[in-house]
């Protein structure tokens, strides 16, 4: 009896303890955080005890998309009338963020916000924007919450990990994909441009001038090729399937429960399938990882790079743990690159391209300035250095169409920026589009696609540089800027229309 008593009084024990952090991690944790920001003037929505502002959130949403779908159909007759490229406005974050542009107008331009049980004080304030991209302390890392939802997709590595993890990834990661290293990429780069080009023109002449071409899907195969290429020595079709199940992972990623405390532990239909392709992705990396590890490896590629990173910390405690071995960092930041190396680049070139057949004059004027640098020649690192105009063209776009529309961050200790207090455990969410589109900061065609605002490049494009991030900002920036903005104009290039430079003399143009 005695033996049952102590028994009973350990479960009860246990019981009490994980019933403790429970509420701790639902409501006292969160309620704390808030306080000390509410009592310094920081205010939000009133968060629901268990689904935060979530549901809020949605609501705000469905009323916004039923509201216009009620001017759509209410401006039918209007369809047949041509719009003038000059009057086109491109403020798109109020119809997908609805509750972003109220809850800004309604607090002020930082707010709090509660995702379930996590908080986060969302920013576009320029002051306090300029103060982040300033704190380069490791104590500003990124969200755990990001790296708990994202897992499947990216684990810990550099786009999630923080602290000396992050910093020893960085160290890795970044040097690889300085300029001097990108400009030796060059003739890879060409030679996947080039097997797409010719893809499209033989479709032409098969098909005729009707053809008809899905470039978004088109560019992001070319990207994940130069990607597969340059940084882990294989081409596409060895490593497309890696590509699709990442894509279907960051789909089942993004449904309407995420956020949601505790769901992506449940045994859901959707979370096992999450799973499943996350276990066949990390046995495809490992497969491509083992092949290169029984070779005599030459090559001083990223991947490369990555495993000697890796192989240089063994025995060491603050960068490899129980939840971080040796080949988890290894996967998990090939992982990173995988995705996050192709995806936005090619989202980018998309609109890129939709804005060039739009703007038909800066598509002439982008023509001529290759022509006049590069004649016949197919271009090299000097030519694009010298392209101004495609250069002004890529900057604007990625200004209207940023990859990311939020920057986040975590405050692993307490910190203070712009004279606030920010509690340990207190998240970040910086509100890119809304900084890069602020009449404020930009001026009054903010929302206008102007490439000549670039013309004295980003410092004499606005009144605060620290507003344009189209790669994140402050310590975080992305390691592979260079590489990115190398692509873009390649893929600008060969696009404008798809056939060899010598076809650039004419027509056709791209048309919208």
């Amino acid at each position: 009896m005695t033996m049952m008593m102590k028994i009973t009084g350990v479960v009860l024990a246990g019981f009490s303890v994980v019933l403790l952090h429970i509420v701790n991690e639902l409501f006292l944790k969160p309620r704390s955080l808030r306080s000390k920001l509410q009592k310094q003037g920081i205010h939000g929505p009133s968060p629901h005890f268990y689904f935060g502002n979530i549901p809020e959130k949605n609501n705000i949403l469905e009323q916004h998309l039923q509201a216009h779908n009620n001017n759509v159909a209410s401006s039918q007759q209007h369809k047949d009338k041509a719009v003038s490229a000059s009057i086109i406005s491109h403020r798109w974050y109020p119809n997908l963020f609805p509750h972003v542009e109220k809850w800004r107008n309604q607090y002020g331009p930082i707010y709090l916000f509660s995702s379930g049980n996590v908080e986060w004080l969302v920013v576009s304030d320029i002051e306090m924007v300029k103060e982040i991209t300033l704190y380069t302390s490791v104590n500003l890392g990124k969200p755990s919450l990001k790296s708990r939802e994202l897992g499947p997709l990216l684990g810990q590595g550099i786009l999630s990990s923080s602290g000396p993890t992050w910093v020893h990834q960085r160290k890795i990661i970044a040097p690889s994909l300085y300029l001097d290293k990108v400009k030796e990429m060059i003739s890879l780069i060409v030679q996947s441009t080039n097997i797409t080009l010719k893809s499209w023109e033989s479709r032409l002449k098969d098909e005729g001038e009707a053809l008809e071409l899905r470039i978004d899907d088109d560019l992001r195969s070319l990207s994940a090729d130069i990607i597969a290429r340059a940084c882990f020595g294989i081409n596409y079709v060895e490593g497309s399937e890696i590509f699709a199940k990442l894509k279907d992972i960051q789909i089942l990623l993004s449904a309407k429960d995420a956020g949601i405390p505790g769901f992506q532990y449940l045994p859901t239909k959707r979370n096992r399938e999450i799973w499943r392709l996350e276990k066949e992705v990390d046995s495809m990396i490992s497969k491509i990882i083992n092949e290169r590890l029984q070779q005599d490896a030459e090559e001083q590629d990223l991947l490369q790079m990555i495993l000697e990173g890796a192989k240089s910390c063994e025995g060491s405690d603050s960068i490899f743990s129980d939840s971080v071995s040796r080949d988890r960092f290894i996967i998990d930041n090939c992982k990173n690159i995988f995705f996050a190396g192709h995806e936005s680049t090619a989202i980018t070139a998309s609109w890129c391209l939709l804005l060039l057949a739009i703007h038909q004059d800066w598509q002439d004027r982008v023509r001529a300035e290759v022509l006049e640098l590069c004649g016949n020649h197919a271009p090299d690192a000097s030519m694009l250095r010298k392209m101004k105009m495609l250069n002004m063209v890529i900057q604007e776009t990625m200004r209207l169409y940023p990859a990311a529309a939020f920057v986040s961050r975590s405050a692993l200790q307490d910190i203070e920026l712009k004279g606030i207090l920010i509690p340990k455990g207190m998240n970040i969410e910086i509100s890119v589009p809304i900084l890069m589109q602020d009449p404020e900061i930009w001026g009054h065609d903010s929302h206008k696609f102007n490439p000549e605002r670039f013309s004295n490049g980003i410092l004499g494009a606005c009144r605060f540089p620290q507003a344009y991030l189209p790669f994140g900002l402050g310590a975080r920036v992305c390691a592979g800027q260079h590489l990115a903005m190398t692509e873009l104009k390649f893929l600008q290039l060969f696009s404008q229309p798809f056939s060899t430079l010598q076809n650039l003399r004419g027509p056709p143009r791209l048309s919208p």
